[in-house]
């Protein structure tokens, strides 16, 4: 793998390079599986040329000039990852730059049009992969888990803050791919074979990451990748029902999850029953909802499934979804913590049009917040206001002029989230520079309205803990 590693290094064939190489817009296109331009800016044939043509443009090269773009890897021990063809080679196996790191994976469907992928196909770094390695927390832990590590990109990412990883997976194929993974980058993981948690029943962990088989439906196993034999949404209910034995004391973990919407019942009740005792911190967020029919389809094209047996296999799903009353599947992130209370927090929610940008360091925030809240005296506490806060005010022309009808206080970015406000609220917001308690807001605006400080405190406390939850409003430092 040394050899290899140089190879590319030397070559130039990181995320880096090959952006600089083609430009963004020929880079762009190659994510689309629009080769052209690429195929154009790499006519040269020199070694990164090569490499992008047969790995990223899934094209035939000759011989002598593969051999050169490896080098000093003699092609012989390269043969795992080409495929011979009467006028020179290809690429048998996904080798993708993700940034300083190489990720070893079978072909995506882009590369081999027409076929459906196999039952045991290993996925690359796809969207879902993408969504939860940006969401996870990257804090310095001792130890980490990945569930279901398929290729090894959440391992990849679990490695630059955690001293020991350790992954699993159901396919021994997968820790192969996994192992080279870690190989060609230098890097060491304990991997283990099994279905998600059972190969380190016993063991507690600070971290632990899934992006696991999680596609709901009737039960099956057509493919490894997606499919966790479990029918529903059962494979998620299990993951939280294992983590209290799984995490360490203040150990998070996280997993992408489908959830069914069930005709006649909330969602959000549904995974609050996976939640009822067990005594963890969670933030259970909605990212998304598609309908029965889109959901089906997704994942039939995502499996390249063969056209001819789609509108068969499409049936047998929906009559399924209909015999259950499923009338939508929500995605998104579960994010527990032992965090050791008796009263753990727990909210769950749809924040489908509030995010922006990177969920991993505002699920900290959160987690942050949220201990502040439970220890803190809310009264004592001098609070800021978040960077950036505005306030935006919706009005109406009356016969006396404009009147005000709602005031609403927006984060400019992160989860963006807005809150409508009274004059009240407004007040005590607008005063928040950290140079006073909230307790000496409290009694002057309750001096100027002429109530009693301690009525005006019981309004106050929950509505400030409220919007500090939210980060419109931040604890000061002590």
């Amino acid at each position: 793998m040394a050899q290899l590693r140089e190879a590319l290094g030397s070559a130039g064939y990181t995320s880096d390079g090959i952006r600089g190489h083609l430009g963004e817009d020929a880079s762009a296109a190659c994510a689309r599986n629009d080769f052209r331009a690429a195929l154009r800016v790499t006519e040269a044939g020199g070694r990164l040329d090569t490499l992008i043509r047969l790995f990223i443009c899934g094209q035939t090269e000759p011989l002598d000039r593969v051999a050169a773009a490896l080098a000093p890897l003699p092609l012989e021990s390269a043969a795992p990852l080409l495929s011979a063809e009467p006028d020179g080679v290809r690429a048998a196996l996904e080798l993708e730059p993700y940034g300083d790191w190489w990720v070893v994976a079978d072909l995506s469907a882009g590369m081999r049009p027409g076929r459906p992928l196999p039952g045991d196909h290993v996925l690359g770094i796809g969207g879902a992969s993408s969504t939860l390695a940006a969401a996870t927390l990257r804090r310095p832990v001792g130890t980490a888990l990945d569930l279901g590590t398929g290729c090894g990109v959440q391992a990849l990412h679990l490695s630059t803050h955690a001293s020991r990883v350790t992954a699993t997976d159901v396919l021994p194929r997968a820790l192969r791919f996994a192992a080279t993974t870690a190989a060609l980058n230098g890097l060491e993981w304990e991997l283990l074979e099994g279905d998600l948690t059972r190969p380190v029943a016993g063991r507690r962990f600070d971290l632990v990451v899934s992006n696991p088989p999680f596609v709901a439906g009737p039960g099956s196993t057509a493919h490894t990748y997606r499919d966790s034999g479990r029918p529903g949404d059962a494979v998620c209910a299990e993951l939280v029902a294992a983590a209290p034995g799984l995490l360490a004391e203040g150990g998070h973990m996280q997993f992408l999850a489908n959830w069914l919407h069930v005709a006649g019942e909330d969602w959000t009740d549904r995974v609050n029953d996976w939640l009822a005792g067990t005594g963890l911190d969670a933030w259970v967020i909605q990212r998304e909802v598609s309908d029965p029919l889109a959901y089906v389809n997704l994942w039939l094209a995502d499996a390249s499934e063969d056209p001819s047996r789609q509108p068969a296999l499409a049936a047998a799903w929906l009559d399924w979804f209909d015999a259950q009353r499923v009338d939508a599947v929500g995605f998104g992130l579960v994010t527990l913590r032992a965090g050791g209370h008796d009263d753990p927090t727990v909210r769950i929610e749809d924040l489908r049009h509030t995010v922006g940008g990177d969920l991993g360091p505002l699920i900290g925030e959160w987690f942050d917040r949220q201990d502040f809240l439970r220890h803190a005296d809310l009264l004592r506490s001098r609070l800021v206001a978040a960077p950036g806060l505005t306030l935006r005010q919706e009005a109406t022309l009356g016969a006396e002029g404009w009147e005000v009808g709602q005031q609403l206080l927006a984060l400019p970015d992160g989860l963006r989230w807005v809150e409508e406000v009274d004059p009240v609220a407004l007040t005590l917001v607008g005063a928040c520079d950290g140079s006073v308690t909230l307790q000496a807001q409290v009694d002057l605006l309750a001096a100027a309205h002429g109530v009693p400080a301690e009525v005006l405190a019981d309004v106050a406390v929950p509505l400030v803990s409220h919007l500090v939850e939210r980060g419109v409003l931040l604890p000061c430092a002590p």
